[in-house]
């Protein structure tokens, strides 16, 4: 019964805010400066993140020649601030990427299209 009337020692906190991460904290292998990765399947990725393969939109529709008079085609591939979008962004391929920026600048050289916004 002496045991009973004890006082309990109060629990020590040995678990430091860090310790359920582990030594390096939350970050594990596969996460850099800007937060886990998400694109690889590998080490340290959360899950399958599939991107699909974006297809040029002048092939699919069979557009050969890129009028530089559709403004309303134009401005898909023209940023908010009137930059050209890259071709990683929009999806178009190499040669209709090359006459699509070529239409855009004769577009703005005659005023169709804005060379930037005001800010």
């Amino acid at each position: 019964m002496p045991e009973e009337t004890q006082a309990k020692a109060p629990a020590q906190a040995d678990a430091t805010p860090h310790s359920a991460h582990g030594p390096g904290g939350p970050s594990g292998p596969g996460s850099g400066p800007r937060g886990p990765s998400r694109g690889s399947g590998g080490p340290g990725g959360r899950g399958k993140f599939f991107r699909r393969k974006k297809v040029c939109k002048f092939c699919t529709e069979k557009i050969d020649a890129i009028p530089y008079r559709d403004v309303r085609l134009l401005q898909q591939f023209v940023a908010e601030r009137g930059k050209i979008v890259p071709r990683r962004l929009s999806g178009v391929c190499t040669t209709h990427q090359r006459r699509l920026s070529r239409a855009i600048k004769q577009a703005r050289n005659i005023a169709l299209l804005p060379f930037a916004t005001r800010h």
